[in-house]
């Protein structure tokens, strides 16, 4: 049963963009347990270990998509940097 309830958090956690199953990274900071802003600090000082494929930023346009869908994102309505998406 746990199992189950645990699954059913990370689902809804992941999102369909270009392609991609994503998730945003104040999600994956999350699950990280730590700050969207250290996460973010981290991908970028080992940016080589990572595939090009690894990561993109999302548009404006996906941004307001992703805002639309998931209330519990709306704090990223008003903020003037679009998420990273990791696929």
């Amino acid at each position: 049963m746990k199992n189950t309830l645990i699954k059913a958090n990370y689902e809804s956690m992941i999102f369909e963009f270009r392609g991609y199953k994503i998730m945003v990274d104040a999600d994956l900071a999350a699950l990280y347990e730590t700050e969207t802003k250290a996460l973010k600090q981290q991908v970028k000082r080992n940016i080589d270990r990572f595939p090009e494929d690894f990561m993109f930023q999302l548009t404006k346009e996906e941004k307001n998509q992703l805002v639309t869908n998931c209330d519990r994102l709306a704090s990223l309505k008003h903020s003037s940097v679009n998420p990273l998406a990791f696929t």
